[in-house]
């Protein structure tokens, strides 16, 4: 890290390759982060329930999606003791804030989506 700045210095500038907002900003915009979080916008999921409505998602990478989503705080895993085993996944609040910005920016892209097509360049 570059001695002229603290850690303090660094949050929330993005732009900063040394600041950990980055890190989360990758985690949250990658493809199957957005549809796992407009999925548990709805409520609470279970993991084939959230593999059936992702259409293309493998069960590897929903599985990896979802740890990295409950390690940076933006849901929650419940485990229930029965047999079979139940999980099921929900927003934590910031996970609730996140994925309202990101359900905002898929209706924003749903509603101009004939324009950016027409203006996309293959």
């Amino acid at each position: 890290m570059n001695s002229q700045y603290s850690n303090s210095d660094l949050l929330g500038q993005v732009l900063s390759n040394q600041c950990p907002s980055r890190e989360i900003l990758e985690h949250l915009t990658t493809k199957w982060s957005v549809l796992v979080l407009r999925c548990l916008s709805e409520g609470v999921h279970r993991f084939s329930e959230l593999r059936q409505r992702i259409e293309g998602v493998s069960e590897k990478m929903l599985a990896q999606t979802l740890k990295t989503l409950e390690a940076d705080g933006f849901i929650i895993r419940t485990v229930y003791p029965v047999v079979p085993p139940k999980v099921e996944y929900q927003l934590t609040i910031l996970g609730s804030q996140a994925a309202s910005k990101l359900v905002n920016l898929i209706e924003w892209i749903e509603r101009n989506l004939p324009e950016i097509m027409e203006n996309k360049k293959f």
